[in-house]
């Protein structure tokens, strides 16, 4: 490898090589992902993020699971949307960065966690769906995603980069350097990236320029083949504009430590594994009117939220017979958030201010999780959790756009509650047909989150801090299955929810309207997601996706809202093992059912929502078993469109008039390199 160079809108790849026959020889470096990662597993889907993929996601943790059937994203701009995994979003979704919580801090959901996640610096992404597995913390009512490293890369040496190019300034770099012997191994992984306001396809532009950059480090201990100790720290920053609100985000300050502990069992007794971590990871947020716009109002504003979330994990792995597996432990996550805010940063800097303590969580959980072989093809699967909540309200005055709206009818209020867990499934293997059908049926209760009690009012108080913990009963079924050139997977699902905590807007009260509160009520969803592929020819392959969710909301009597529309994605790809030639075409369509004003802590409906297909193409070029290039279009025929999960377009000095929804981007040209030194 000579080198490689970034300039202008394109990247150029010199490349040194015995010959390209070498190329045909290897696969090391796949092809684009453009439909969407498979679930070969019973209600898992894994992906990697550091492939190419098209659409190109924005560099954060929400863009990337878009791309998985099922998950669309509530958009804001350019980065940082909010996850929603069928219907369902918020702290519905769990969100994990090796086994660590991480949670925002902006009261109007301008930092999710995703907005934290930088995909490139992590090696797999890994879904769970659905209320089917109590291991991975409290609350998971529509899933857990887990963004995961994996320890034995640390000592292959080498390093991985990768670079990108694209339209409206887009650019991302990405460098892991990793390296050790069988004693000690250590990895840093840096990661930048930016873009410019992009234009959608009237060619008008859109408030949505954003920087960031991560930095992460790993060391590693391994004193026997059955032991490893880890110490990770990460450290972080960026900005965003948005153009779905008055402010943007002028910081995203993370900074993180962690620490595990591995001991596996050489001879595989009763006692097979043990795991444990701890982890502290801090979010120190800035929203402002002037520092990414032109300032509009009188004063320049400030919002400066930030958030300490501590916790660990330990867990133990038990072989209590030759058909059963049981998984024990115990975890424990807090949370505290402060505030301090100023309404003309010029007379009163809000760096001068004290911060502000306004709600600390606390949760710590027990969990067992067995599986139990009823033959060489059949399996049972279940477990019980029960989590332990503490809540406290430390808000004197309830404070609005502007100022003290008046005294907290909660302050200083602490609730505490035992919440409980569990499920069970039956997996059985098709051996003659290579599939696996499943059906499983999970309850999980959920406390409310820092955006319903806190961060709202009720629709008879100022205060939300009563609002009712969350019941979820769901039904999973599905099967995944492959033969030949060939295969296919369906997962289905029904959910009842009791005291479903829903986010309505517009409300009046007294003499102040367009309130936001939250309120308990019961709901029902159900849908799923479908995929095939076929490799109908030695080098052309075709498959396709189909994702469906819809939801009642039967207190009301009316549409579930916060809804994506029926979706599905086809692709063909042509490989020759040297070149990769693609599309994509995806088809979202009307959506119909809708409550306007209700919603989530992240949107509310804002009505009916036309459909749209998006067409988009891809060439990839594996150069050398470790250097592959790849480019596209995206959005080919410049199409304007919205995503129906979209916030409402605001009032930006100097650029066109808000639309209904933020639209979504033009055409948009990108090239990326992935390479690898041994």
């Amino acid at each position: 490898m000579n080198g490689l160079k970034l300039s202008g809108g394109s990247v150029v790849v010199a490349l040194a090589m015995s010959g390209i026959a070498q190329a045909a020889e290897v696969t090391m470096l796949e092809e684009v992902v453009v439909t969407a990662p498979a679930m070969e597993q019973p209600l898992v889907v894994t992906t990697d993020p550091r492939k190419p993929r098209q659409p190109v996601p924005a560099h954060d943790g929400a863009d990337y699971l878009k791309t998985i059937p099922g998950f669309s994203v509530i958009r804001k701009g350019g980065t940082d949307g909010d996850p929603v995994f069928r219907g369902m979003a918020g702290s519905r979704l769990n969100i994990l960065l090796d086994g660590e919580n991480i949670l925002g801090g902006c009261g109007q959901r301008m930092d999710p966690p995703t907005a934290y996640i930088f995909p490139s610096a992590y090696d797999k992404i890994t879904v769970l769906k659905g209320p089917q597995s109590v291991l991975y913390g409290a609350g998971n009512s529509a899933g857990t995603v887990m963004f995961e490293r994996d320890a034995a890369r640390n000592k292959d040496s080498g390093v991985e980069v990768s670079v990108m190019a694209g339209s409206f300034g887009r650019r991302d770099v990405m460098a892991d350097v990793h390296g050790g012997s069988s004693l000690f191994d250590a990895r840093g992984i840096v990661t930048k990236s930016q873009a410019g306001d992009y234009q959608d396809g009237n060619g008008d532009s859109v408030h949505s320029a954003y920087s960031r950059w991560s930095t992460n480090a790993v060391l590693g201990l391994t004193p026997n083949e059955n032991t490893r100790i880890e110490l990770s720290a990460a450290k972080s920053d960026g900005e965003a504009a948005y153009a779905d609100r008055s402010m943007d985000g002028a910081k995203f300050a993370r900074d993180n430590v962690g620490l595990k502990a591995n001991w596996s069992n050489a001879d595989h007794g009763l006692l097979d594994r043990v795991e444990a971590q701890i982890f502290r990871n801090y979010i120190d947020h800035v929203m402002d009117n002037y520092s990414l716009r032109t300032l509009s109002a009188p004063n320049p504003i400030v919002s400066n939220p930030d958030r300490l979330t501590t916790g660990g994990r330990m867990m133990a792995t038990l072989n209590s017979g030759e058909m059963t597996q049981l998984k024990v432990g115990t975890d424990t996550q807090q949370n505290t958030h402060t505030l301090r805010s100023t309404m003309n940063q010029n007379m009163m800097p809000y760096e001068n201010m004290a911060r502000v303590e306004d709600a600390h969580f606390e949760n710590r959980g027990l969990f067992g999780e067995a599986r139990h072989m009823l033959d060489e093809n059949d399996a049972v699967i279940g477990g019980l959790r029960a989590d332990w909540w503490k809540a406290q309200d430390q808000r004197a005055n309830i404070v609005g756009m502007m100022g003290v709206v008046g005294a907290n009818p909660t302050a200083n209020q602490t609730r505490s509650e035992m919440l409980k867990s569990g499920f069970v499934r039956y997996e059985s293997v098709m051996a003659d047909i290579a599939g696996t059908i499943y059906a499983g049926l999970g309850h999980i209760e959920r406390f409310p989150d820092y955006w319903e009690v806190i961060s709202k009012e009720s629709a008879t108080t100022l205060s939300a801090f009563d609002a009712r913990a969350e019941k979820t009963n769901q039904l999973d079924a599905g099967v995944t299955w492959k033969q030949g050139d060939m295969s296919a997977s369906l997962s289905s699902f029904y959910s009842r929810v009791s005291d479903f905590i829903l986010i309505e807007s517009g409300i009046t009260k007294g003499m102040r309207t367009g309130v936001q509160i939250t309120r308990n009520v019961d709901a029902t969803t159900w849908g799923g997601e479908a995929g095939a592929a076929w490799q109908f020819a030695p080098q052309w392959k075709v498959d396709g996706t189909l994702a469906y969710t819809r939801g009642i909301n039967n207190t009301d009597n009316v549409a579930l809202a916060q809804i994506a529309p029926l979706e599905g994605r086809v692709g063909l790809a042509h490989d020759d093992g040297v070149w990769n030639v693609g599309g994509l075409l995806r088809m979202v369509a009307a959506q119909e059912s809708y409550a306007i004003n209700q919603g989530n802590i992240v949107g509310q409906d804002i009505g009916r929502t036309a459909g749209f297909a998006i067409l988009s193409l891809n060439t990839t070029w594996r150069a050398s078993k470790n250097a592959q290039v790849s480019a596209g279009v995206d959005n080919l025929t410049g199409r304007t469109y919205a995503e129906h999960l979209s916030r409402g377009g605001a009032m930006v000095v100097g650029f066109p008039a808000p639309t209904t929804r933020v639209n979504e981007m033009g055409r948009m040209l990108w090239a990326k390199a992935n390479l690898k030194f041994e």
